[in-house]
């Protein structure tokens, strides 16, 4: 039998790895301030939520996870096509915008 067949990924892995994945939005959207990087992390911060999700429901054997992992991709889309249609065209205006001058945009 060889090393790899023998290694196969357990729940606590994707659990690992999502926390990983999360530490690393979280540390993104506090230290960059480009709006459009700090939204790239907040995704990336709920696709790791999403692993999580997945791989709790796989490992209890209920769908009610892989259920609300495709709702929050529905919704995560649609906040794409908004965010990021309305980040693009601040970035577009005011190439140099930090999340500091778009927080003086609310009025």
């Amino acid at each position: 039998m060889s090393l790899i067949a023998a290694v196969t990924p357990t729940t606590t892995w994707y659990l690992v790895l999502g926390a990983v994945l999360f530490g690393i939005g979280a540390v993104g959207v506090l230290v960059r301030r480009n709006p459009l990087v700090m939204f790239m992390c907040i995704e990336l911060m709920l696709n790791a939520v999403n692993l999580s999700f997945v791989a709790l429901a796989k490992r209890l054997g209920d769908i009610g996870g892989q259920t609300t992992v495709f709702f929050v991709m529905v919704v995560a889309a649609a906040e794409v096509v908004v965010g990021l249609g309305i980040i693009v065209s601040i970035m577009r205006r005011r190439p140099g915008a930090t999340a500091d001058d778009i927080a003086e945009l609310k009025g």
